[in-house]
């Protein structure tokens, strides 16, 4: 269903740095998951300068694995799924709401995957997100839901209400200043029901993401990179390198449009070519 047979198995795993055991562990799932965050570029750059976001896998492949580009999350999860579907995991793809403690009910613009194991326990992937998690969460039933550390993040997943009458999962974080949804310092970064999606769902998503004028995607620039202890966000022109913990202040600069092409190449490794340099800067020069 995801393609598999188009991928590039050897390369993918090179690109992550995965060396070794190829079973469909839970142990190999938490590697891959963490490799590929940490490899795999996030950015929006195609939807920005393009208006067009292809989700074949020689194109994805050409562009993040082969190359130093990035993508967002229809591109992460379409390379991933057909990752796991090669080496024989059990999954399905998911799509939830952005909400980063938003009050209105959202769109479902955001992929990630369920990955299902023979002592019934499933796990939510969300490599596509730009401050990613690093590793999989698993899906504990019941309003209490769990809590987990990974490395200097903290996030909490639990099953409730996510839209009126509807029950699924919502992925909680650390609340960045005084607003909360619940006064309890954690703002509801997304939320997700099991309904699986496959790749014309995902089609359908990515052509709203990518071309409509109601998406952010389309009019702006947004790229980010986690690491283990920090999250680079750049959105249009300003650049933020913040910390896990919400009460050390972040780090803010305003950049000239000249200077994006060297900050993606810098701070984010994202290589961009001539053209698209050079399209970048135009964009973020004009009114």
């Amino acid at each position: 269903m995801w393609n598999s047979d188009e991928l590039d198995l050897d390369g993918y795993l090179t690109r992550l740095g995965h060396e070794g055991d190829r079973s469909p562990t839970l142990a190999n799932l938490r590697a891959l998951h963490r490799a590929h965050v940490l490899n795999a570029r996030w950015d929006n750059l195609s939807a920005y300068l393009h208006g067009d976001v292809p989700l074949d896998l020689p194109t994805l492949q050409r562009k993040m694995i082969t190359g130093r580009g990035g993508g967002y999350c229809f591109e992460h999860v379409t390379l991933f799924a057909a990752l796991l579907e090669a080496l024989g995991y059990r999954f399905f793809v998911v799509q939830g709401r952005v909400v980063m403690g938003s009050s209105k009910i959202l769109p479902t613009t955001h992929a990630m995957l369920v990955v299902e194991f023979d002592d019934g326990s499933r796990w939510l992937c969300d490599v596509g997100f730009g401050a990613s998690m690093l590793e999989p969460v698993e899906l504990v039933e019941g309003p209490a839901g769990v809590q987990v550390e990974q490395d200097a993040w903290t996030y909490r997943l639990r099953q409730q209400e996510v839209t009126p009458g509807a029950v699924g999962w919502a992925m909680y974080q650390p609340a960045q200043g005084p607003d909360t949804d619940d006064g309890t310092g954690w703002m509801v970064r997304h939320t997700v029901t099991l309904d699986p999606q496959y790749p014309v769902d995902l089609r359908t998503s990515n052509f709203f993401v990518a071309l409509s004028p109601h998406s952010p995607f389309s009019r702006r620039l947004f790229v980010q990179r986690v690491l283990p202890d920090r999250l680079y966000v750049l959105d249009h022109l300003t650049l933020t390198s913040s910390h896990p913990d919400p009460s050390l202040p972040a780090e803010i600069r305003e950049l000239e449009p000249h200077e994006a092409p060297k900050v993606l190449a810098d701070v984010f490794d994202i290589e961009t070519s001539e053209e698209d340099a050079a399209l970048l800067v135009a964009k973020l020069t004009a009114p």
